[in-house]
């Protein structure tokens, strides 16, 4: 079963503790860790494993970034190489950071790729290095002052810069600019755990959102076409108030048997069959049932010719016996206005954009079988 995986950017020596912490938590949670000090990461011995590492990044889902007091070492110009730094400055207000690209580290690499690639980043920081970060961000501009200044949250004075700079980067970022301090580890856990379980709700709130919207565009573009079908229809005939309700009461049936094929369409539509007749005419044999799954159109109906070929149709079985119903009455109107209908929704060519209706000309049992699908023994036969 696929699980999240979960990237842990750091520098490994200062936050060994948190990161061997970490590991449990994370796998607690039914996802899979990613961490450079566990061999989670496949080190080609093709490259070299700063690269490696951006590879990883890139199957991973979320990283997790903790900044502590080390720098980490320079990457490899073969690793800064896989990075487009022109985009990356565009996504952060302050990418000063980006300007001394030989100055970055992997970890810092790592972070990029993955902004890069659109993916999460939870970023934890030292709450030590947050003090001294603002105490930087205070005298940044007295440079003979901040050159000299050695922080004591940050291990080597020289790598202050890069550390806090990269701090701005991300904190500046269009989106996804959050940055939470910790001084203990529970703090991470407990951020995480929040986090993730307010995102697993605003994905599932978002998911019956979508559903309902589709529900409701569905609903409107119904009603859409049924005024096209009036317009069209009060064209084509002086007897408009009895076209205009024919077009859309039938609508449907009509676009169902404009679908089907090795049939003159408007013969069989100003024709007197039976509805027998009229599936037997377009060498329609048998009616199997099947439920799709899908959440939007639930049922579809295998309509299998003599042939053996199918149609492949996204219809219920009671939208099937309303056709029958439906063809009843419409052989019930004046033929005038049977007329008009037809004329004016044939020439319709949008109707049958939802491929609700798809011939496939293959040997139903064989496609049954190809695809291990389970038809019910619900097949009616037809005539």
């Amino acid at each position: 079963m696929a699980r999240l995986r979960v990237f842990v950017s750091s520098t490994c020596y200062d936050l060994n503790v948190i990161r061997s912490e970490l590991r449990p938590f994370i796998s607690g949670m039914g996802y899979e860790p990613v961490m450079s000090d566990h061999s989670d990461i496949l080190f080609d011995h093709r490259s070299h494993t700063h690269d490696s590492c951006l590879k990883e990044v890139m199957g991973c889902d979320v990283v997790i970034l903790i900044i502590g007091s080390r720098f980490g070492g320079n990457a490899v110009p073969s690793a800064l190489a896989n990075l487009d730094f022109s985009q990356l400055e565009q996504l952060s207000t302050k990418s000063s950071i980006l300007e001394a690209k030989e100055k970055l580290s992997i970890t810092q690499l790592e972070v990029l790729k993955a902004i890069q690639q659109s993916i999460p980043v939870y970023t934890f920081v030292d709450s030590d290095v947050l003090h001294d970060h603002r105490v930087y961000e205070k005298n940044k501009d007295k440079k003979d002052v901040i050159d000299g200044m050695d922080f004591p949250s940050i291990q080597k004075r020289e790598t202050a810069k890069y550390i806090f700079e990269f701090i701005n980067f991300l904190s500046h970022r269009i989106t996804d600019n959050s940055i939470t301090g910790f001084s203990r580890l529970d703090e991470i856990r407990t951020h995480l755990a929040s986090q993730w379980s307010q995102m697993f709700q605003r994905l599932l709130f978002e998911s019956r959102t979508k559903t309902q919207e589709t529900y409701r565009y569905r609903d409107f573009s119904e009603q859409i076409e049924d005024l096209k079908a009036v317009v069209l229809a009060s064209l084509a005939t002086p007897s408009l108030r009895e076209t205009a309700k024919g077009a859309v009461q039938f609508r449907h049936l009509i676009g169902f048997i404009s679908a089907l094929k090795f049939v003159d369409h408007r013969q069989l539509l100003l024709s007197k069959l039976t509805w027998e007749d009229v599936l037997k005419t377009a060498r329609i044999q048998e009616v199997r049932a099947q439920n799709s799954g899908d959440r939007v159109f639930r049922h579809e109906l295998f309509l299998v010719l003599d042939d053996g070929t199918f149609y492949r149709a996204r219809y219920s079985q009671r939208a099937l016996d309303d056709f029958r119903s439906n063809w009843d009455n419409f052989l019930k109107l004046d033929s005038h206005a049977r007329e008009a209908i037809v004329a004016a929704l044939l020439e319709d060519r949008e109707a049958g954009r939802m491929m609700l209706l798809r011939y496939f000309e293959q040997n139903i049992d064989e496609y049954l079988a190809e695809r291990n699908l389970d038809v019910p023994n619900d097949i009616i036969e037809v005539g």
